[in-house]
């Protein structure tokens, strides 16, 4: 009996290795298609996702155009307004008093300040410069005029005592300080006939401020990468809002992309806001979601450190985070609106971020950054959750609306 089954046996075994056979081909043709269909989601997620930043800077070129008429420093003007304003921004023309008037909207054009380029007329009389002017800017105005008392600086001196004077920046409008400092080097070495060929990249000008904040900047860019430290979390969101924010006065917003699209980017100083803008927008296309918020953002880090100190937090229910999450959204469309049309620019002035700049902040953001520091002890991140256009525009290239 046995021999007779042996032969069975031996074509059952044969049998089921054919089928175990054929279930792993058929797993492994399984596995290979859902990885191809996987991996074709993944770059469609992918081209979604730059196709979503080119979005965001097609809106952002649409400000800059309704607001300053430039992109990247182009104007763009019709030809017949741009000769009617050529009078007005000849180099150097003489008054009918003898005063030699030096205009340097053509000789600084590619010295920016915070909004763009800060054209001056310096007016020289007998071979001294009597007095500045400055002339139509893109500057917040706060700011702005907290460097006007350095238009004094240069009275009396000729051209050449001028060029060799150092003239320190205004604390608290540093950018701004250095597109009239720039534009009045440009000015009187034109006037002293010194001028050279100047390069479209300014000099760097390595002060501490600049070293300082790129080192912070760069740390929030790629220490968390790789250190999972809750003490250097602590340490990296104080060198944020100290360095970053109080004293750099460096944070992204609607402002600053605007009037980098119009007047573009003047390298050696922007430096810190260029490895922002990187962590921003390109982290994201690597799966780095919300990464500048969290780790580099000076407004956001000060709201974290706030919930850190306090321990009590009040309950918000899940169906008004949704309602506040929903009025966010609405108020980023409405204000996306107000800038496309050309209604409205004045309200990219009163993002919370300018608060860090203490001594030239408008009053109504220091109290709404009042506001939402207190709110920040009881309530995470309220301003960045709840309020944020900028951030919801970082959401909306993440496809985290």
């Amino acid at each position: 009996m046995t021999d007779k089954y042996i032969p069975m046996v031996g074509k059952r075994i044969a049998a089921r290795r054919r089928i175990m056979n054929r279930a792993r081909l058929c797993i492994r043709v399984f596995m290979a298609t859902f990885a191809t269909i996987r991996n074709i989601v993944y770059k469609m997620k992918k081209l979604q996702q730059i196709l979503l930043l080119l979005t965001c800077i097609v809106v952002i070129a649409t400000g800059a155009i309704q607001r300053d008429g430039k992109i990247a420093g182009h104007d763009l003007q019709d030809t017949a307004d741009i000769k009617n304003n050529k009078m007005q921004t000849d180099t150097m023309h003489t008054l009918d008093d003898g005063t030699v008037v030096i205009n340097t909207t053509a000789l600084g054009r590619d010295i920016s300040g915070y909004g763009g380029p800060v054209p001056l007329e310096i007016h020289l009389q007998q071979g001294r410069v009597v007095s500045v002017r400055a002339l139509k800017n893109s500057e917040t105005p706060e700011f702005f005029n907290m460097v006007k008392p350095l238009l004094k600086s240069w009275n009396g001196r000729t051209p050449d005592e001028a060029l060799k004077m150092k003239v320190d920046a205004v604390s608290g409008a540093t950018f701004s300080s250095r597109g009239v400092i720039g534009n009045m080097q440009r000015g009187l070495a034109y006037a002293d006939k010194k001028a050279a060929e100047q390069a479209l990249v300014s000099k760097p000008d390595l002060n501490a401020k600049l070293i300082f904040g790129l080192l912070v900047a760069l740390m929030g860019a790629i220490l968390p990468l790789f250190l999972k430290n809750k003490r250097y979390r602590i340490l990296q969101l104080i060198l944020n809002v100290v360095v970053l924010g109080f004293w750099c006065g460096s944070f992204l917003s609607w402002s600053l992309f605007v009037n980098f699209m119009a007047n573009g980017v003047n390298i050696w100083p922007s430096l810190t806001l260029i490895v922002m803008l990187v962590v921003a927008f390109i982290y994201p296309l690597f799966g780095k979601k919300n990464y500048y918020c969290t780790n580099l953002c000076p407004c956001g880090s000060l709201q974290d450190l706030a919930a850190k100190i306090s321990r009590q937090k009040w309950h918000i229910s899940q169906r008004l985070v949704k309602r506040l999450n929903l009025v966010r959204q609405w108020l980023f469309i409405v204000l996306i609106l107000l800038m496309i049309t050309g209604i409205s620019f004045e309200w990219m002035d009163y993002e919370v971020f300018s608060a860090f700049i203490v001594t030239s902040a408008n009053v109504v953001v220091l109290i709404i950054g009042v506001i939402v520091f207190v709110l920040s002890f009881f309530i995470p991140r309220p301003y960045c959750r709840f309020v944020c256009p900028t951030g919801t525009l970082f959401r909306f290239t993440e496809k985290r609306w």
